[in-house]
C-alpha cells in the first residue's frame, strides 16, 4: 500500500518525508513522560502484553489518565463489580451477553460484547482514537511538543482522542454537535487542559457532520493543528479489523463451542464505519455477512434521505470514506424512539418487572444498564437481520454495545417528562415491550450491486465535491483489492512502535 495521504485519504504505509523532526521530539518527549506504546498485537490478545507492565494494572485506577491503560485499550478487561471499581484483571473471552428468544422474538443467537469495559471513556471509540494517533506518531505524522490534535466526533471518540492526548501529553481538541448529551461535555469539561478552547460545540445534533467537518476545515488552516477525522482516517477503520475482528471472533468460537453454530452476521450502526471494520474480518474469517445500521428518521443509506435523531454515537447524513460499502450485505434503519423508550424500559423498576414476567433472567436484565442508545440500536438491527435473513437457532449474530446508559441519564429524564410525565409504570413497560422489541419498527434494504453503488456514490458529494478528494482517490475504495491492500500495515505499525518504544527506552518496569 503506498502512502496516499498526501492525496487526500489518511492511509500511512510509509514514514513521512519530511518527519523526522516530528518523530525525534515524540521520542523525547515520551522518553521524558515515560509512556510506552502497546501494539497492535497486543491489543488483540492482551497476553502477549509483557508481564512487568501486566502485573501493575490492578494499582492503576480504570479511568485515570496513566499511561499504563493504554494497556487496557482492548476488549479482555474484567467487568468491575461497580462503577468505581477497578478492572480486577483479564478475562479470556471479552465479556458479552446473549439474547433470549424470549426478548428478541427469534431463534437466531445475538451475541453483544460490552464496549463500557474499557478505559478512561467506558466505550470502545477509545480504541479508534488510539489507532489514528498512534499510526501518525510513529510515522512521523503528529509532533506532541508542537501540534494540537483535533477530534471531530458525535460523541465518545471525541472523548476517546482527548483521553490519548492527555495520556501522551499534548493538546487535545474536542468537536461535537452542541445537542449531545451533558454527560458527555460534563466529561470533557474534566479532562481537557482549557474547556473553553478545547470543546467546540456546533451546530445540531447527531446528523450535523458537516458543520463538525466545516469546524475542521477552518481549524486546519493553522498548520499546528492535526485533524484526525475518523470518518476518513483508515487507521479507525484498520484498528478494528486488526483488534475488534479477532476479539469478537473469540466471543463467536465461545459462545459456540459445544453447541456449534453459523456465525451469519456482523451488526454496527454506522456512525463513522470505523467498528465495521470488525466486519470486514469476520466475514474474511467465518463468512459472515455485514449489516450497517442508520436512525429511521434520518435515512441515508436507504433512501438518500435527511433528518435528525437521538442514536447518539451514529452521526450520518453522509457516508464515511472509511466505510467498505461494496463489502456491505445489509443496511436497517432503527428508530430512536425505539431506541429512547426502551432505554427508559431498561433502566426502571417498572421495565424490569415486566422483563422478569416475559422470561427474561434478572442477571441478564441488570446487564441492560450496560446498553446505551447505539447499543439498543445495535439490537433492534440484529433482531431484523434474524428476522430478514430467517435465521435459526444454528445462526449467530454478533454486535457490540458500544457505551452503556450512564452517559444518557440527562436525556432519560427529558424522554420520561416528554412520554410519560405521570411516571412510567408497567402498562407502559408492556408497551415498549411489545412495539419495540417483539415488534421492532424497523426498515431494511439487502444490498446487492446497484444498491452497494447507489450507496457508494453517495459518498462522492461530502467527500469529492465538499472536502477535495481527488475522484482516482475516491473511486479506488470500490474494490475490495484497496480494503485487501490495508491488512498488512498494522503488522507493519507494530514493527514501527516496537522501533518506537526502543527509541524512547521508556520502561514501566
Amino acid at each position: 500500500m503506498t502512502d496516499t495521504a498526501t492525496s487526500g485519504l489518511a492511509v500511512f504505509g510509509d514514514f513521512a518525508s519530511d518527519g523526522q523532526l516530528s518523530y525525534d521530539n515524540a521520542v523525547q518527549r515520551f522518553r521524558e513522560k515515560n509512556i510506552v506504546l502497546p501494539t497492535f498485537a497486543q491489543l488483540r490478545d492482551p497476553s502477549l502484553i509483557p508481564s512487568t507492565i501486566a502485573d501493575q494494572l490492578s494499582e492503576v485506577e480504570k479511568d485515570a489518565a496513566d499511561a499504563r491503560n493504554l494497556f487496557r485499550v482492548h476488549w479482555y478487561n474484567e467487568h468491575a463489580d461497580a462503577p468505581g471499581d477497578n478492572y480486577p484483571g483479564l478475562v479470556d473471552v471479552p465479556t458479552h451477553v446473549e439474547l433470549p428468544s424470549e426478548m428478541t422474538g427469534v431463534d437466531a443467537r445475538i451475541v453483544l460484547a460490552f464496549g463500557n469495559r474499557f478505559p478512561m471513556i467506558r466505550a470502545h471509540k477509545v480504541l479508534a482514537a488510539y489507532s489514528c494517533l498512534a499510526a501518525r506518531l510513529v510515522t512521523g505524522r503528529f509532533d506532541p511538543t508542537s501540534n494540537r490534535a483535533i477530534w471531530p466526533s458525535t460523541g465518545n471518540y471525541a472523548r476517546g482522542g482527548i483521553a490519548i492526548s492527555k495520556i501522551m501529553d499534548c493538546r487535545g481538541v474536542a468537536i461535537l454537535p452542541e445537542g449531545m448529551s451533558r454527560e458527555r461535555f460534563e466529561w470533557l469539561e474534566r479532562w481537557t487542559i482549557n474547556p473553553d478552547e478545547d470543546v467546540i460545540k456546533t451546530f445540531g445534533t447527531e446528523s450535523n457532520v458537516k458543520e463538525i467537518y466545516d469546524a475542521c476545515n477552518e481549524l486546519s488552516l493553522d498548520p499546528t493543528n492535526v485533524i484526525l477525522n475518523q470518518f476518513s482516517e483508515f487507521s479507525n477503520h484498520m484498528g478494528h479489523y486488526a483488534v475488534t475482528g479477532p476479539s469478537l471472533s473469540k466471543v463467536y468460537e465461545h459462545v459456540t463451542a459445544e453447541t456449534g453454530g453459523n456465525l451469519a452476521a456482523f451488526v454496527s450502526a454506522s456512525g463513522s464505519a470505523g467498528t465495521l471494520g470488525a466486519g470486514d474480518y469476520l466475514k474474511d474469517e467465518h463468512g459472515a455477512r455485514i449489516v450497517a445500521v442508520e436512525a429511521l428518521e434520518c435515512p441515508t443509506m436507504l433512501y438518500n434521505g435527511f433528518g435528525d435523531h437521538n442514536i447518539q454515537g451514529i452521526g450520518d447524513k453522509h457516508v464515511p470514506l472509511i466505510h467498505n460499502v461494496t463489502n456491505t450485505d445489509m443496511v436497517v434503519g432503527v428508530s430512536d424512539d425505539s431506541t429512547n423508550r426502551l432505554d427508559v424500559m431498561f433502566n426502571t423498576p417498572a421495565g424490569k418487572r415486566v422483563l422478569a414476567d416475559r422470561g427474561i433472567d434478572p442477571a441478564l436484565s441488570s446487564m441492560l444498564i450496560d446498553f446505551g442508545y447505539s447499543s439498543i440500536c445495535n439490537t433492534l438491527a440484529a433482531i431484523t437481520a434474524a428476522k430478514a435473513w430467517s435465521l435459526g437457532s444454528d445462526d449467530v449474530v454478533i454486535s457490540v454495545a458500544t457505551d452503556g446508559s450512564d452517559l444518557y441519564n440527562s436525556d432519560r429524564e427529558r424522554i420520561m417528562s416528554t412520554h410519560y410525565a405521570g411516571g412510567f409504570d408497567e402498562k407502559d413497560a408492556e408497551a415498549a415491550f411489545d412495539t419495540h422489541l417483539l415488534g421492532v419498527p424497523t426498515e431494511y434494504m439487502e444490498m446487492g450491486e446497484t444498491e452497494r453503488n447507489r450507496v457508494f456514490n453517495l459518498g462522492y458529494f461530502t467527500w469529492v465535491e465538499q472536502q477535495g478528494v481527488e475522484i482516482p482517490d475516491f473511486e479506488m475504495r470500490r474494490s475490495q483489492d484497496f480494503w485487501n491492500g490495508l491488512r498488512p500495515l498494522t503488522a507493519k505499525w507494530d514493527d514501527m512502535i516496537n522501533e518506537f518504544n526502543d527509541a524512547t527506552g521508556a520502561s514501566f518496569g
